[in-house]
């Protein structure tokens, strides 16, 4: 069994990490009209540095800026491109987790110009990566993640598209494919060779309670992954050579809770074939994400990075277990096929989920040694 030395890493991550207090503070303040923008920066980059050094010091490959920089890990880049508009409206998401609900209500988004990508959205903080990566003797692939093409419709579908801008949707798919593509020719030309893109959409339809959202508002959820997997198609016609791009299937992260259930029946088989991307990072921590049956639809040639180290609850999974389930993965796609990683990011917003950076961090560890001993090397 091969190690891998290209993304995804036989033990990767999905991104997010504990936010540190001191930058938790730091950003308070800076809301609050305490310190300049310029000292919250200076402040992330510490942060930032020091997130690198963990990454490194638990032995992945895969480095991220533990997106330092956002409140959120999906809004913060979809408030930027231009023709969308932040609106007052709020829009309420349930989480569920074991002790009850709990609510997340975002500002809303409004289609108010036509879509375009009129600088590079994050360009700064991957070129801080880049380079705080080069300068280590440690080493690894910066990882930059965004969110897919998708989420400028899901939560807020038509409604919240001005006709006059877009009377025919087909039209506004073919300009976000359009935006994305030129996102991802600028961030090729920034040398970013690992791309993610982090979608809630593609896991979210295989729950029954989601498609029906949808035929309440008046759309096909039949066919609606279908329209998402050819937009992130169009978005990487012209990918730049020698990057790897990935997607990650979430169904909700917000404080250890979830939003979405159902195994990846529904979406599978677009989602295997017709998906032009190099791997999938998959949730498998609970009875949630069904069982590995769908894994028998991915072709040779993609990587499917299997999420069986939850990051909702901070007690740590047992190695023995880890192997037992990556052999019952293996009956559907062979493990030279398959990586390792956490399920989800620790901290998809500010917030972070219930546990400490020590847990985090022994979790992350687990992965690297788990991948180690079943594949010979993390890489």
């Amino acid at each position: 069994m091969s190690a891998r030395n290209k993304p995804p890493f036989r033990a990767d991550h999905v991104g997010s990490l504990l936010r540190p207090k001191s930058l938790l503070k730091a950003r308070e303040e800076a809301a609050a009209g305490a310190i300049s923008d310029d000292e919250l920066r200076a402040q992330e980059d510490d942060a930032i540095s020091d997130v690198i050094k963990l990454e490194q010091d638990v032995g992945l490959r895969s480095i991220t800026d533990g997106e330092f920089r956002r409140a959120s890990w999906h809004m913060d880049f979809i408030y930027q491109i231009a023709g969308v508009e932040k609106v007052e409206q709020k829009l309420q998401s349930v989480f569920h987790n074991p002790q009850g609900d709990i609510y997340f209500t975002p500002s809303a988004v409004r289609i108010s110009g036509k879509i375009s990508m009129d600088h590079t959205i994050f360009g700064p903080a991957f070129e801080f990566l880049r380079e705080t990566v080069r300068a280590s003797p440690a080493g690894g692939t910066p990882k930059l993640t965004i969110p897919a093409p998708s989420l400028v419709h899901y939560r807020n579908g038509p409604a919240a598209i001005d006709h006059d801008v877009y009377p025919d949707m087909e039209l506004f798919w073919d300009d976000v494919g359009a935006a994305y593509a030129d996102e991802v020719r600028r961030l090729g030309e920034l040398g970013c060779t690992y791309l993610q893109f982090d979608d809630t959409s593609l896991a979210y339809l295989n729950d029954p309670e989601q498609r029906e959202m949808f035929t309440n508002r008046g759309e096909d959820p039949t066919h609606q992954h279908e329209i998402y997997i050819r937009t992130i198609n169009r978005a990487l016609e012209n990918k730049p050579v020698g990057m790897s791009v990935t997607a990650h299937l979430c169904r909700g992260n917000y404080r250890s809770s979830w939003v979405a259930q159902g195994g990846y029946d529904f979406v599978a088989d677009a989602l295997f074939n017709d998906l032009n991307i190099d791997g999938y990072f998959l949730e498998y921590d609970d009875e949630r994400s069904g069982g590995f049956e769908p894994l028998r639809l991915v072709p040779k040639g993609k990587q499917v990075v299997l999420g069986l180290v939850t990051t909702k609850r901070g007690e740590l999974e047992d190695k023995d277990v880890l192997k037992r389930r990556l052999e019952e993965a293996s009956k559907f796609v062979d493990l030279d096929q398959v990586c390792l990683s956490p399920q989800c990011g620790f901290s998809s917003t500010l917030e972070g989920n219930t546990l400490t950076q020590d847990q985090e961090i022994a979790k992350l560890r687990l992965v690297v040694e788990t991948a180690e001993e079943v594949w010979g090397s993390a890489g």
